[in-house]
């Protein structure tokens, strides 16, 4: 039964995988709007949402959106890659009876929702990606944020190595630093939106929902997102939009470059002295651009 939030609609759910895994769900949105598969970035939950709930409503969209194992309160796969997650998504959408649908992806959610597109892509109509995450070179990692750089390093390791470290941060980020203290030297552009009371309070709602089973699923899925992408792209027919900063410090530019000239159908449009939560302000920007090639 759909219940509100801050005056936007949701409804929440569960389905079983073989072996008996649990993928939870949320709808954002009310029923009868546009529907969007929408993926959150890393670590996240299907309790993210744009602090203004007014771009929803005006576009009439709705976000079915999921969380990945290990994740809020899926079951974590342990040893994932990225292209699991699309067999997860494509019986989400047979849940929901819905045949072709748009999707759109966040960050760490980037490479989960190209990976749905080439895997099953007869059930996807148009892809955004945004400020996608892309494998780096090691001589991008001195662009990063602190956090991102040490992580990198980690992952050089071996899981139990990111594991370590991503317990750690799991604890800052639960505790009075939040992802605006985690985050401390990222841009200013970055850091004035993570100064938004609104922001704040969404941001900790989704990173407690995400990270309470512990690390885990975040350390499974950052090893997978560190290696190369384990779908083929070029078997992604429907059109890309790839939108990215050019000052990114989560996920360099340079990076979503190399891994969007793979892509057969892509525009790559770049948003200039902004940083990895620009899209933040070009919302309704992606979502319109979006729905107008989903048709």
């Amino acid at each position: 039964m759909p219940v509100t939030e801050d005056g936007v609609m949701y409804e929440d759910g569960e389905l079983q995988r073989r072996g008996g895994r649990t993928v939870a769900w949320r709808w954002w949105g009310e029923p009868g709007g546009t529907p969007v598969l929408r993926l959150q970035g890393t670590p996240g939950s299907r309790l993210y949402r744009h602090p203004n709930p007014a771009i929803q409503r005006d576009l009439g969209v709705r976000y079915l959106m999921a969380d990945r194992p290990g994740y809020g309160g899926s079951t974590r796969l342990p040893g994932r890659g990225v292209a699991e997650i699309a067999d997860d998504l494509a019986v989400l959408l047979d849940h929901h009876e819905l045949d072709r649908v748009p999707v759109m992806g966040t960050s760490g959610g980037g490479p989960h929702v190209l990976a749905v597109a080439a895997k099953h892509p007869g059930r996807i109509t148009a892809v955004s990606v945004i400020v996608g995450a892309s494998p780096l070179e090691p001589n991008e990692v001195d662009r990063l944020v602190g956090v991102n750089a040490a992580g990198y390093a980690a992952a050089e390791r071996g899981w139990d190595a990111l594991h370590e470290l991503l317990a750690q941060v799991r604890v800052r980020l639960l505790g009075d630093e939040g992802m605006a203290g985690v985050l401390s030297d990222a841009p200013p552009e970055d850091r004035a939106i993570m100064r938004d009371p609104a922001w704040q309070r969404i941001s900790r709602t989704n990173t407690a929902e995400a990270l309470r089973q512990g690390a885990e699923g975040w350390t499974d899925e950052s090893m997978a997102l560190h290696h190369p992408w384990d779908f083929d792209v070029t078997q992604i027919r429907s059109t890309v939009t790839w939108w990215h900063g050019d000052n990114d410090m989560n996920a360099p530019l340079s990076a979503a470059q190399r891994a969007a000239a793979r892509l057969r159908s892509v525009d790559l449009r770049v948003w200039h002295n902004e940083g990895h939560f620009a899209s933040l302000t070009h919302e309704a920007e992606i979502v319109r651009e979006l729905l107008s090639r989903s048709a």
